[in-house]
């Protein structure tokens, strides 16, 4: 979660007494990849694990279906190793996670599963009104408050590589700040909307991974300079408007950020598996994803429900179609 570990699949944690407090909650905190310090903060609050589990495996589904399409495809395989590296791929793989954790504790809070939060308490709207009529806004001032705290960012590093972790963490929570919405229900007589209730809530996480998409396509790559008036060095990037006189130009605070360029991801490595035998869209990406070593071709009969009718009372009748498909993937 840090990007210390491995993002990877954990074990089940289910079982009697697996989700609520006591001695399940603290078995469950001690079978996660956290720091010891994590562990304390997990140990401390009910509901936390489960809600870790789940914020791994959102990040982990997205930034594969992000990347479906392209070289590398967020496999799990060479991680440690990816991590460890500067790429784009690492920025984007940071911004993701903290992303899905911010997002996660925040309806974690609103759904009742952790219980030092509730629902969005935010001023200059009706939170609690809107408790009262079964909806609960989404708690993410909590979200982002606990998540700094967990995440240890107080520890600014010095080094560059600590701090473009540090920003990239920070475009993640970023993201899903600009996905909050206000939504309201109306209470009015005949469907008016004479009586209304506002609350916040965020955006689906698809959203949220779709934007992070769009930074890591326009990611910038930075240096460390030094800044006399603050005393301190910060990240820096090309110029801008192309004024190569000019100081070098900051990244905005929406910019993922990388310090060295990214293999290609064509043949195996400890960063990935290669694109041998991943299939790929013949008028879309097989020249980019196989790399110039051509694609097979390959037919195969797929079987679908087809001709379905509703049934009364309740059920759908469907027959089975079968159809011809073609299918393409990188040679080797």
């Amino acid at each position: 979660l840090t990007g210390k570990e491995a993002l990877s699949h954990f074990p089940s944690l289910g079982g009697p007494g697996g989700s609520g407090p006591g001695k399940g909650h603290v078995k469950q905190c001690e079978l996660l990849q956290l720091s010891r310090r994590q562990k304390r903060l997990c140990r401390r609050e009910p509901g936390l694990a489960e809600t870790l589990r789940d914020a791994i495996r959102l990040g982990i589904l997205e930034c594969q279906f992000q990347f479906r399409s392209e070289r590398w495809n967020c496999s799990l395989e060479g991680r440690p190793s990816l991590l460890k590296r500067g790429f784009k791929e690492t920025a984007f793989l940071y911004a993701v996670s903290s992303a899905a954790l911010t997002h996660s504790l925040a309806r974690a809070c609103s759904a009742g599963r952790m219980e030092r939060c509730t629902c969005d308490d935010s001023p200059g709207l009706e939170n609690r009104k809107a408790w009262q009529w079964g909806v609960c806004g989404d708690n993410l001032k909590y979200s982002t408050k606990f998540l700094k705290k967990f995440l240890g960012q107080k520890r600014i590093g010095k080094d560059l590589r600590a701090k473009v972790d540090i920003h990239n963490t920070n475009v993640g929570i970023k993201a899903v700040k600009n996905g909050l919405k206000t939504t309201c229900k109306c209470h009015g007589v005949s469907g008016s909307c004479a009586v209304r209730t506002c609350w916040k809530q965020l955006s689906p996480f698809h959203e949220i991974g779709r934007l992070l998409k769009l930074r890591y396509d326009d990611a910038v790559k930075v240096f460390s300079t030094s800044n006399d008036a603050v005393g301190h060095s910060e990240l820096a990037g090309p110029h801008r408007h192309g004024h190569p006189g000019k100081q070098p130009a900051l990244p905005r605070p929406t910019d993922l950020v990388y310090v060295e360029d990214s293999p290609s991801f064509c043949r195996p490595s400890k960063y990935s598996l290669g694109t041998a035998g991943r299939t790929c869209s013949r008028e879309g990406n097989c020249d980019s994803m196989c790399c110039g070593r051509g694609y097979n071709t390959q037919s195969r009969l797929v079987t679908f429900s087809c001709h379905c009718q509703v049934q009364w009372c309740c059920y759908v009748e469907c027959q089975q179609c079968m159809q011809e498909e073609v299918v393409y993937s990188c040679k080797q």
